[in-house]
């Protein structure tokens, strides 16, 4: 199949120049159709890192994005007046102008040769870990949670203080490491069970893709974004950071397609030679990077490896819902509060719909804008986890009527936690998103947004010039896959 698009991509083209060559008096000749350095599947934020990248070297790049918008799992969309970021809560691996060249944030800066003041980062106010009895504040000053664990966990700190030594140390970017895990560790340092519970919840549900453990390289890259480094949100959304990656893409000669779905990747001898798109065309190119997910981009090759079908698929998916305000929440700080209400911490696919015993409440609004800013319109985001099966299984009306069920109880539970009088009545504008949301606008299988349990570190498939970035790559987070884009461009495809 693909000789037979190569050749008639070559006829069409040849009888396009005959016509105008001969009208013009010269000799026709016969155009070879294009061919890219590399193809991107996938216009996330992993895939808009690699692009930039690419094209800062000169390689020709196209990015093919099958829906209008860019960013993946991380965009947004407007609804009821109101633009309403997709992903975001917060940017982790926060740093200062001029702050450590080794940190995460300023590495992928350099590479993308972005100047830090264009993010307008703004800090959080503080965050909180909020278990039965107790709860655990944290800000962007680590000192201040270890104060916390030193106050309410004491017998604990000097475990705690070990545990941050080794996992400061620990070479977590290493692309060659295997599953490793994290509950292990942990429990060799921490005694306590409920804070070893405490310091695993904000980080599973920011990047576990595991059931109640983490791979401990996993554990150890949030645990520095999230508590050693801290949050904090670009001020005008995420719009900001698109746009400044469209513009770097554009700038450097890097071509996106939007609207650009693709349909197959065909491959001979072991090397990918083209995608053909859902409109029948067919792009050649010497290399592909694809951020769409490992068993989703197995899923496009026409030549699929043997265990195929033995490969895990990805079970955790979330329910989320935002909820528009009537005004800021006067009086109320936390930008995220991680909470569990049960004995012990569960991150496990439901058995229901939702599991309300535990999840995350943010709120946009209560980070540290400036006067000159223009904060999010007031709302509070309320996810909770999700079984997909149940979720995919319903019939259109059946599924609206529990999108709505489960958005007011999940708008109960931001109104205990956050102590708000009044909360729900306060709310004018209602969007949930769901499993079935997540798998018809990314493509995530069961819509799991961390996909697969196992994650492909070097980026490396069954075919020689197909790699993955993003998700399943194992870089997480918004920094995160910036920095997997870059990292498997640099590691593949910059030799």
């Amino acid at each position: 199949m693909l000789f037979d698009v190569k050749i008639l991509g070559v006829f069409a083209s040849w009888w396009l120049i005959i016509g105008f060559t001969r009208s013009a008096g010269v000799s026709p000749a016969i155009i070879i159709p294009m061919e890219y350095d590399c193809i991107i599947i996938g216009g996330g934020l992993s895939g808009l890192a690699a692009g930039i990248r690419l094209s800062h070297f000169g390689k020709k790049t196209c990015i093919l994005e099958k829906h209008s918008l860019l960013g993946g799992l991380n965009s947004f969309y407007t609804k009821g007046g109101y633009e309403i970021d997709s992903g975001l809560h917060a940017m982790t691996n926060f740093t200062t102008k001029g702050g450590p060249k080794s940190a995460p944030l300023a590495k992928l800066l350099r590479q993308l040769r972005i100047q830090h003041d264009e993010l307008e980062l703004r800090e959080q106010k503080h965050s909180l870990v909020s278990f039965p009895g107790v709860s655990l504040k944290f800000t962007n000053d680590f000192e201040f949670l270890k104060s916390g664990i030193q106050d309410k966990f004491k017998d604990d700190l000097e475990g705690f203080v070990k545990l941050d030594k080794l996992l400061s140390s620990y070479d977590s970017l290493n692309l060659s490491s295997h599953f490793v895990s994290a509950r292990k560790i942990v429990s060799e340092h921490i005694r306590s069970p409920l804070l070893a519970d405490m310091l695993f919840c904000p980080l599973m549900y920011y990047g576990s893709a595991v059931e109640d453990d983490m791979d401990f390289a996993q554990f150890a890259i949030m645990y520095q974004s999230i508590f050693k480094e801290g949050f904090c949100r670009p001020a005008g959304g995420i719009r900001t950071l698109l746009d400044i990656l469209e513009k770097r893409i554009t700038e450097s000669g890097g071509e996106i397609r939007r609207n650009c779905e693709v349909r197959k990747i065909i491959s001979k001898d072991g090397q990918a030679q083209a995608v053909e798109l859902k409109s029948g065309e067919a792009l050649y190119t010497r290399n592909i990077l694809s951020s769409a997910g490992y068993v989703e981009t197995l899923s496009l090759c026409d030549r699929k490896p043997a265990d195929f079908t033995e490969i895990p698929r990805g079970q955790m998916a979330f329910v989320e819902t935002v909820g528009l305000l009537d005004s800021p929440l006067a009086g109320y700080e936390s930008a995220i509060i991680f909470f569990n209400s049960s004995e012990k911490f569960h991150y496990q696919n439901p058995l229901d719909e939702i599991d309300c015993r535990s999840g995350v409440v943010c709120c946009p609004n209560n980070f540290q804008y400036l006067p000159s800013d223009t904060p999010p319109a007031p709302m509070i985001r309320i996810t909770v986890l999700a079984n997909n099966r149940l979720w995919s299984e319903f019939p259109h009306d059946e599924y609206k009527k529990l999108k709505k069920d489960c958005s007011t109880r999940t708008l109960s539970i931001a109104a205990k936690f956050t102590g708000v009088p009044g909360l729900t009545e306060r709310i004018k504008l209602i969007d949930t998103f769901t499993p079935r949301t997540i798998t018809r606008y990314t493509g995530h299988i069961n819509g799991a947004v961390y996909g697969c349990p196992g994650k492909i570190k070097d980026g490396r498939t069954h075919i020689g010039n197909l790699f993955l970035c993003g998700t399943d790559q194992g870089f997480l987070g918004i920094t995160g896959s910036m920095l997997s884009g870059i990292s498997i461009a640099n590691l593949h495809l910059l030799k």
